[in-house]
């Protein structure tokens, strides 16, 4: 059984921080895609994902990530992760991705560097 996926938002300073927790597969990731991009598209420049709560990601939870990093650099924002637990961080790893993302330890590490 999977786990539904729960987003909730915040704001500090001028930062968005989506929080998400469960799994994000393909069942979902329309969803999740659809919710940051509204972020977005409602002005947020600086957008962070904390990943604590994040049991899995398949690779079109990776897509979604992606989208969201291209969004954000052709409206001149900035995207950063955090807290991706032991497997999480091997599919970024694996996909080659904790290269191209900005991926931080904990929320206030990430928060520093906006």
């Amino acid at each position: 059984m999977l786990a539904a996926m729960q987003m909730t938002t915040d704001v500090s300073e001028e930062v968005t921080i989506l929080s998400l927790d469960g799994d994000l597969n393909a069942t979902n990731s329309r969803d999740v895609e659809s919710y940051l991009s509204n972020i977005i598209d409602e002005g947020n420049r600086k957008l962070l994902i904390n990943l604590d709560g994040l049991n899995y990601i398949s690779s079109a939870g990776l897509r979604v990530m992606l989208m969201a990093n291209k969004k954000l650099k052709n409206a001149e924002g900035e995207l950063k992760l955090c807290g991706l637990n032991d497997t999480v961080k091997e599919v970024f790893e694996i996909a080659g991705f904790h290269m191209i993302l900005n991926i931080y330890v904990n929320q206030e590490e990430a928060l520093r560097d906006f």
